[in-house]
């Protein structure tokens, strides 16, 4: 399919396309025109064309064009269009230019062979793999470029996208997006067919990595009017002189005049829809002040250039500069968007909480919102974050986050004391205390200095200005060889030939410099062996793509060479253990399902439980859920009633919303950490410190103290010597009471919580058995458990209201349990020597195994930063995953790297910014610590690999064995093989280099006497 010609293009449509105002008969002849065409299949596959319309004389035996007026001559106009399945929009209309050239000086007898000839050199011309290796080939008198798309996943841009912007203000222009993110029907005016199409394309680029699933037809002929009365969304385009009929025949419409800057609905002259959120919308703006869209203010002051393709080459230059500048601002703008998705997404189950995620916006900014998630486009959108594709969305997203934030990406926090200080300075919440306090905490952070604020606290969005001007990545451009004079097969396999050779020595020469335009150029000759049915050199040239840039691997394609192999060509590759290797491997199909979270309606077993708890994000430990399970089914058959569970669902959901909207005087946050987050708030209660409300954060216990509003101390959870229920008098009955012994404090304190008491003495000695804990083992993760296990507790008992509650929620008082079964005490060896735990699965449903652990320092990936980066501990985990902490604050830095799916068995860092990982799959992966994602593998191994080193005193060496006893001396620049060994064992485990000798430790299985 990449190299076919298009075949489901509706030809019978693309005359009046090539004609969309109507063929004309003139009396004289008109200056050549050109517009553009975009063709959508029913699968949304687009196809695109461009159109040169030209006018030659009716009269029979006359040049195709005619020199010198005559008023007794008639000119009909006659189109050209080339159709690819690509958008090069301008290297076409330069290609139809040159062969504009040709046609002014040949005869119409001979008009029709010029075609063939321009169109068989054109089918000639091979598409740049993704990435910035472009094309350029000679069709004079131009020289044509081909640019590269960015991505796989994303168009080539090969047109100017600052054309809305000469025609929009950026107010109108974020109307237009706001439409489209709302999938409303749009209709581009304009008296210039050629302007419809490449406006459409650039709304459309702004849209990215959103994707428009409507239907598109930027050019309506005039008899395809009636298209405009379909009932569906659609983006469209009409010539201007239909915009009162459609206007007036037509509801809820968006028309958009390009020529007159105007954007209006069919039924009046403003639309009535939701605007883009200001901030975002402000951001942009200001963004847009910046751009500079004028080609003739940049250059001036430079001298005129004498030759057309160096001017050519000087505009493109700057329009390639200026097309990366407003990509980024369009991508800002839709980063500031949807920034908050990801963190409604249930990724082991692919669920998107739309109304958790709607309650987090302004309510000015609902509307839009509830329009926006409803729509396909967004639909698609939350596919790729489900697959957590790391696409230019995700990587803007995640740069703009800081270090700290990127480790709590998946970590929900309520309000701390340094957010309630900052919005009250912003007026955004009156000072109100809530009765009860709690929030979804199934991965609380340790209680370190960490600030945290949600969107409901943001006024405006900044994004670092330099991560915006940042210069595009430098563009290499490789030139085809000549056109052949003539075209027959010979001609054509000799200047196939000749490219092969010609990328050949390309190869050569960047091999050890440049791994990724390497890969370019592997890409590029494996597709034209292909196009010449050499399949084992394609294979072996795309095999080649494993080592340089497996980003941009053709699956399909190599799928269909594999299959079209002969019987001895698949022969041959069988002898070939890399070849071999590439035809077993299976093609994996993504999974694209989403579903939106919804209460159960029947009776939940265990399993069935489980997986709802963890699609509405409340905890994600199994065995956390299943102590839940028992406290909600207590005194029923192993099952939880639906009613119950939407009960405890709701309880959870409004003591979450209340956390938000907490604030205290501030003599009372003097008092507190920054870090600092009320969790749970008695009633008002009478205490031997007075009367008040208890408050609980995650470090201590104080009073609130009624009346004027005062802070008092009641104790640390590291301080607690004795937690117990009691009675205290009151008029003539005892009531129960909660009393707390305190370290350095000879008076006990009391408090006549009444019937919230015996849930309060569970509480307070969850949270002490959770601080003791976690202070020996030096692990904040218990604590985080117990902050956990507290607030589960406090919905359980919300939620049944029965006299079995506390003992259900007792069901969840885990570390106060093992405390009393089993001491967990630490040896005072292993004490005085541990200095901090980490917890690699917090992020993952149950605990994995820890199999390889890697430590880099901070020069390993900052050879071009002038700031030292902080060391990085590597984790490998069972299913070939991968996590990143930062080795000086210890967060997470990376939640996942996938590399295979098989058990790892070994790390190594290398400076050239590399990770090497070996698995049991026999494949050595390779990391980039710059990008932190795993784009090369290597392949040679026949068996699991099972250690790495790397020789001192050669930085360039480096060795890896399997366990069938092979050892392999590679070159790290080039990652080709110099040297192999073997040594005959049962099996090798590991390899050191020390002072020039290579250390081998093998597994021999001793002789025995049968």
């Amino acid at each position: 399919e990449d190299i076919s010609v298009p075949k489901d293009i509706d030809l019978m449509a693309l005359p009046q396309l090539c004609f969309p105002g109507g063929l004309q008969v003139t009396s004289e002849q008109k200056d050549e025109e050109f517009h553009f065409l975009v063709f959508t299949n029913v699968f949304g596959n687009k196809t695109h064309g461009v159109v040169m319309q030209c006018y030659r004389p009716i009269q029979e035996g006359t040049s195709f064009y005619q020199n010198g007026a005559d008023s007794s001559k008639l000119f009909s106009a006659y189109s050209f269009c080339v159709i690819s399945k690509y958008p090069f929009f301008t290297a076409l209309k330069d290609c139809l230019s040159c062969l504009l050239i040709q046609l002014k000086t040949c005869w119409l007898s001979d008009m029709e062979d010029r075609v063939k000839e321009f169109a068989a050199k054109l089918t000639l011309v091979p598409v740049p793999p993704p990435g910035q290796l472009h094309l350029m080939f000679e069709l004079r008198p131009l020289t044509i470029i081909l640019p590269a798309k960015e991505d796989r996943d994303l168009p080539a841009v090969d047109l100017d996208l600052h054309l809305p912007f000469l025609c929009l203000r950026p107010q109108q222009l974020l109307q237009v997006i706001s439409c489209l993110l709302q999938e409303q029907r749009v209709v581009l005016f304009s008296a210039d067919w050629s302007r419809l199409t490449l406006m459409a394309e650039c709304l459309l680029l702004f849209l990215q990595p959103l994707s428009w699933q409507q239907p598109y037809v930027p050019v309506l002929a005039r008899g395809m009017l009636d298209f405009l009365m379909a009932p569906t969304a659609f983006l469209m385009g009409c010539h201007l002189s239909h915009f009162a009929e459609v206007a007036a025949e037509t509801e809820d419409l968006i028309l958009i005049n390009i020529d007159k800057g105007t954007v209006c609905t069919s039924s009046s002259d403003t639309i009535d829809l939701p605007d883009i959120p200001p901030a975002a919308a402000e951001c942009f703006t200001q963004r847009c002040r910046s751009l500079k869209i004028h080609f003739d203010l940049d250059h001036w002051r430079h001298a005129s250039s004498t030759d057309i393709n160096e001017q050519r080459t000087q505009r493109r230059t700057w329009q390639q500069n200026l097309n990366h500048n407003i990509q980024r601002v369009a991508l800002e703008l839709i980063v500031n968007i949807f920034r908050d998705v990801s963190d409604h997404l249930n990724y082991e189950h692919r669920v998107f909480h739309s109304e958790e995620f709607l309650k987090t916006r302004e309510p000015a900014e609902q509307l839009f919102y509830k329009k926006v998630l409803e729509t396909h486009i967004f639909h698609s959108f939350l596919k790729d974050r489900l697959n957590k594709k790391m696409d230019n969305f995700a990587r803007m997203e995640l740069g703009t986050r800081s270090e700290i934030m990127k480790a709590m990406v998946e970590v929900p926090r309520r309000p701390t004391m340094q957010e309630i200080q900052a919005r009250r300075k912003s007026s955004v919440t009156e000072i109100r205390l809530s009765k009860r306090l709690g929030m979804s905490l199934p991965n609380l952070g340790d209680d370190q200095t960490i600030s945290f604020q949600r969107n409901s606290l943001l006024t405006r969005i900044f994004v670092p200005d330099p991560g915006l001007k940042s210069p595009p990545k430098p563009v290499k451009v490789f030139k085809l060889p000549d056109f052949p004079a003539s075209l027959s097969f010979h001609s054509v396999q000799s200047y196939y030939s000749e490219l092969i050779q010609q990328l050949g020595k390309a190869i050569f020469s960047v091999q050890n410099e440049n791994s990724a335009l390497l890969a370019r150029f592997y890409y590029l000759r494996g597709l034209i062996n292909t196009l010449c049915s050499r399949r084992l050199d394609a294979l072996s040239d795309f095999q080649n793509l494993y080592k340089t840039d497996t980003a941009i691997f053709p699956t399909h394609l190599v799928t269909f060479l594999v299959d079209s192999l002969h019987r001895d060509e698949r022969q041959q590759a069988q002898r070939r253990p890399e070849l071999k290797r590439l035809i077993l491997k299976q093609l994996v199909q993504p999974d694209d399902h989403v579903k939106k979270f919804q209460l159960p309606r029947q009776q939940l077993h265990q399993d069935e439980f489980v997986r709802c708890i963890q699609e509405c994000r409340i905890v994600k430990d199994v065995t956390t859920i299943h102590r839940l399970f028992e406290a909600l089914a207590d005194g029923q058959p192993q099952k939880v009633d639906p009613e119950l569970f939407k009960i405890f669902y709701t309880f959870w959901k409004e003591a979450e919303a209340e956390a938000q909207d907490v604030s205290l005087p501030s003599e009372v946050i003097d008092h507190l950490d920054y870090s600092e987050c009320v969790y749970k708030l008695s009633s008002c209660v009478k205490t031997s410190l007075g009367v008040g409300k208890i408050a609980m954060t995650q470090k201590r216990l104080f009073l609130l103290t009624e009346g004027r509003p005062g802070f008092l101390e009641i104790t640390k959870f590291r301080d607690i010597q004795e937690v117990k229920v009691a009675t205290a008098p009151f008029l003539l009955v005892r009531i129960p009471s909660l009393r707390i012994q305190t370290s350095g404090r000879p008076e006990t304190f009391e408090a006549n919580l009444k019937t919230e008491t015996e849930l309060w003495n569970l509480v307070v000695k969850e949270m002490w058995a959770g601080r003791k804990m976690a202070d020996q083992h030096k692990d904040p993760q218990y604590m985080t458990q117990a902050l956990t296990n507290v607030l589960l507790m406090d919905a359980v008992t919300g939620s049944l209201q029965t006299q079995r509650s506390i003992a259900a929620a007792s069901k969840l008082a885990y570390f106060d349990k093992i405390k009393h079964e089993v001491p967990m005490m630490v040896p005072k060896t292993t004490s005085e020597t541990l200095k901090h735990k980490i917890n690699p699965s917090r992020d993952l449903a149950e605990p994995q195994t820890v199999h390889v652990l890697l430590y880099t320092p901070g020069q390993l990936t900052c050879n071009d930063s002038e700031a030292e980066m902080n060391p990085k501990l590597w984790v490998a985990l069972s299913g070939g995953r991968v996590v990143v902490f930062d080795a000086a604050s210890w967060s997470m830095l990376q939640a996942c790297i996938q590399v295979g799916e098989s058990q790892v068995n070994c790390m190594m860092g290398l400076v050239q910014e590399q990770v090497w990982v070996g698995s049991q799959d026999s494949v050595i992966y390779i990391i980039d610590t710059h990008s932190m994602s795993c784009n090369k593998q290597l392949t040679e191994h026949r068996q699991e690999v099972t250690s790495l080193a790397m020789d001192t005193r050669d930085l360039q060496l480096t060795y890896s064995c399997s366990c069938d006893g092979s050892i392999l001396q590679w070159d790290s620049s080039s990652l080709k093989v110099k040297r192999q060994f073997h040594l005959n064992c049962q099996r090798l485990s590991s390899i050191q280099v020390h002072d020039g000798t290579l250390w081998c430790c093998k597994y021999t299985l001793p002789p025995f006497d049968l």
